[in-house]
């Protein structure tokens, strides 16, 4: 379940993801070939993969139950092996609130030089986040955003609006042609901030098209489990729909089965996330799976990058300030079966 977040597209920096690796967006900074003018960048240089200052960066996130949360923890720990002067202290990441406060107090006091974290609870954790500041630590809040931004120096994280401004985009363009178009949509938790936005952007998109009405709404949990029960209950309420809209590719597993035993094809559905199971049943092109919109684990390997940045005193390739951002919030990408191979490698389990 990709994790929750606030919608900060409009105040931050917008980044194709996925396609392009994360160290892209630290690699050597552009130049500037007018004799009058030097870039701020070359009095400051940005990072790239050369060996520089060695920094310990200490990463903490929430317990890896879901195929995403597994995958940010994967792309943290191979981006760090990437950095021969990068050590990486992990924690084992919990969903309990008072032991991720612990864990992240241990790496305070081994002062660790950064630290990356995602908050199993962005709000609850806020307090931590202000003391690795106070204490001199950098913090690159990852995706699940603290209360204040005195928490962290920078933000980095994925926009669930935009998830739904693509999925809807995508499902418009293929049924602008069709008159009284019929589509549905299967939510995650609606008990969950992210779940709202993901919604509004989709709703939002849709009204780009006249033609489009969505008919059903069902929330499911997040779960293989979920997905296939309340596509089930879609399939029997809904008999005829021309394009379905599912928040997560897991559960997308559960209602893509739900789906093939119903006998159903009579529709397109757009999934959401990244997951490589999605990746290989558009590459396969035989099921109504014809999309996914991104969510990108990758923005954890980002985030060490950023991390690694901010323990070097350096900047960001490619900009002209000597610091990082204090915030960039990754582009909602769709991925269909022009560019799914390029997507491939990045699709998570």
């Amino acid at each position: 379940m990709p994790a929750p977040t606030h919608v900060t597209s409009r105040r931050g920096l917008l980044l194709g993801t996925a396609a392009v690796s994360a160290g892209a967006l630290l690699t050597g900074c552009t130049s500037n070939d007018t004799k009058d003018e030097k870039p701020a960048s070359n009095d400051r240089p940005a990072a790239d993969d050369k060996p520089g200052k060695h920094v310990t960066i200490g990463f903490a996130g929430p317990q890896a139950d879901h195929g995403w949360l597994n995958a940010i923890n994967d792309n943290a720990k191979s981006r760090a092996k990437k950095y021969s002067d990068v050590t990486l202290e992990i924690t084992e990441g919990s969903n309990d609130t008072a032991a991720q406060i612990g864990q992240i107090e241990t790496l305070i006091n081994k002062k660790v030089d950064v630290l990356v974290v995602l908050p199993a609870d962005g709000k609850a954790l806020t307090q931590v986040g202000l003391k690795a500041m106070r204490a001199g630590i950098p913090v690159v809040n990852l995706d699940r955003i603290f209360n204040s931004p005195q928490a962290y120096r920078c933000w980095i994280g994925g926009d669930n609006y935009g998830m739904g401004l693509s999925a809807g985009h995508y499902i418009g363009e293929q049924l602008k042609d069709k008159q009284d178009a019929r589509v549905i949509e299967l939510a995650g938790l609606d008990n969950l901030e992210l779940t709202k936005q993901r919604t509004q952007g989709f709703d939002a998109a849709l009204k780009n098209y006249p033609n489009i009405k969505k008919v059903a709404r069902q929330a499911a949990e997040f779960t293989v489990e979920s997905g296939q029960a309340k596509m089930s209950q879609l399939l029997q309420a809904q008999p005829k729909f021309d394009a379905l809209w599912n928040h997560d590719d897991d559960q997308g597993v559960g209602a893509l089965r739900a789906i093939d035993q119903a006998g159903r094809d009579d529709f397109l559905m757009v999934g959401g996330a990244g997951a490589l199971s999605a990746f290989q049943a558009i590459e396969a092109g035989d099921s109504v799976l014809k999309a996914t919109v991104l969510y990108p684990p990758t923005m954890a390997a980002s985030a060490i990058d950023l991390a690694r940045a901010l323990g070097q005193g350096k900047g960001v390739g490619g900009l002209a300030e000597f610091e990082i951002p204090a915030s960039l919030t990754l582009y909602s990408a769709v991925v269909d079966k022009d560019n799914v191979g390029q997507y491939m490698a990045t699709g998570f389990k």
